[in-house]
């Protein structure tokens, strides 16, 4: 059954060179660099807010900004990250880098109310247009290419027009719209499994000490009296403020026990409300068997899902799971990931660790540039990359970095009077590099 509308004539909002979709690290980098670089950009985000999973979902970590190189921690993604760091130190939002799995990595918690902040100030700094609490649902397309990205907004529906369209929506909705191909899954119907996250407050910091080593051995004791908890390897940290605790712990799926998809209306609904009672299950044992947690609450249960996997648009290369753990090289490099293959299976986190010393591979700018469409390019975790390469590409790190250079290459496409994919990668490098983007190439 279907209802049909009637035909209407969608108005112009605006029309732009560079338009980007999607708020998060992806998206607040390719709009700075695009800004930056003197183009009109703007940036069409869901929410009132910047930061994407960062935020929305309560993440308040960033993975991926460092790497373990030949045994030495170092922050490996630079560029327009640096500016958002700089900017969280000087609100007070940023904690240094903390280590997990046993100092083989390190993470950089921050505060979420800053981040939002520091994310408005850099765009607007960089005269991007921001349209907050807009929706977008289809794209206008001629051949191949995007004519106009079409929104609804509490204004009514609209058009934006633009010449280069970046789509960082993490879904891979504009690019799927323009009939870029694309995979969901790994191929056999699995998905990385989403979480809610929370935050715990009324942490009695000193008698907590490092609760984050004992609450996971205290979830293994209860699970061997019968206990149940909705996955292993749980992660609880502290917060820039002490007596905040970030909670990653949950994991949501569907009754057939298959990951709930965060392309499905119906499965997210179901998924909302299954993450928030997990929320209160875990938080309730956390606090009854935790010292310094005894008069801790749940401050705030993250807006939304945390989504890790949807669409993962095909491009002209999709980085794999052994260029991970190779610390694979390539000629077009545009930035480095040092995550590693962080797996959300059923009831578990499978981690598996870059094989060399070395500790990182390099992102090659094939995998920002989708198939059949020539106006536009893709960044984040629905880049062109493999089911296990996006377990591991997927995180803030690489994320800013494969903005920083789809927003650079669209302004250079622009200033060169060519498609995207015909940029020259030399020039491309040259450019991020003089912008402080490190590419693995020492």
């Amino acid at each position: 059954m279907v209802v049909i509308e009637e035909r209407r004539e969608t108005p112009v909002l605006g029309e732009y060179e560079v338009v980007v979709l999607g708020g998060g690290p992806a998206g607040i980098a390719a709009a700075a660099s695009a800004g930056r670089s003197g183009r009109s950009t703007i940036l069409i985000e869901r929410y009132g807010f910047l930061g994407g999973a960062g935020t929305a979902a309560g993440l308040a970590n960033f993975c991926g900004l460092h790497a373990n190189v030949h045994g030495e921690h170092r922050q490996v993604v630079h560029g327009i990250c640096d500016d958002i760091l700089d900017r969280l130190e000087r609100l007070g939002g940023l904690s240094r880098p903390h280590a997990l799995f046993q100092d083989r990595i390190q993470a950089q918690a921050y505060d979420i109310s800053a981040y939002k902040i520091a994310a408005d100030e850099l765009l607007l700094s960089s005269e991007v247009k921001l349209l907050f609490h807009a929706f977008a649902v289809s794209a206008a397309k001629s051949k191949d290419r995007v004519e106009a990205l079409i929104v609804e907004t509490k204004s009514g529906r609209g058009a934006i027009l633009g010449q280069v369209f970046i789509d960082c929506s993490g879904d891979g909705d504009l690019a799927a719209w323009a009939g870029a191909p694309y995979e969901v899954g790994d191929g056999h119907g699995n998905m990385l499994y989403p979480s809610t996250m929370y935050r715990i407050g009324g942490v009695d910091a000193q008698k907590a000490g490092k609760a984050w080593e004992l609450i996971p051995q205290l979830m293994e004791q209860a699970e061997r009296e019968g206990r149940r908890f909705p996955r292993k390897k749980p992660i609880v940290r502290p917060q820039p403020n002490p007596s905040e605790w970030r909670a990653n712990l949950t994991q949501i799926r569907n009754p057939d026990g298959s990951a709930v998809s965060g392309i499905n209306a119906e499965e997210l609904s179901f998924g909302e409300v299954e993450g928030r009672r997990q929320c209160r299950d875990t938080f309730e044992f956390i606090r009854e068997v935790t010292p310094g947690f005894e008069h801790a609450y749940i401050a705030e249960i993250a807006p939304q899902i945390g989504i890790r996997e949807t669409r993962r648009v095909r491009g002209e290369y999709m980085l794999t799971e052994d260029d991970v753990l190779d610390c694979a090289d390539f000629p077009d490099s545009i930035g480095v990931n040092g995550w590693p293959v962080e797996e959300h299976v059923a009831g578990s986190v499978e981690f598996r660790f870059q094989k060399k010393e070395k500790g990182t591979n390099q992102l090659p700018y094939r995998m920002i540039l989708p198939l059949k469409v020539d106006n536009l390019l893709v960044a984040g975790r629905c880049a062109s990359m493999t089911h296990g390469g996006q377990s591991a590409a997927r995180v803030s790190g690489p994320c800013f970095a494969m903005g920083q250079a789809a927003g650079t290459a669209a302004h250079l496409a622009l200033k060169e009077g060519i498609l995207p994919r015909a940029l020259g990668i030399e020039l491309l490098q040259k450019t991020l590099e003089a912008d402080g983007a490190y590419l693995g190439s020492d």
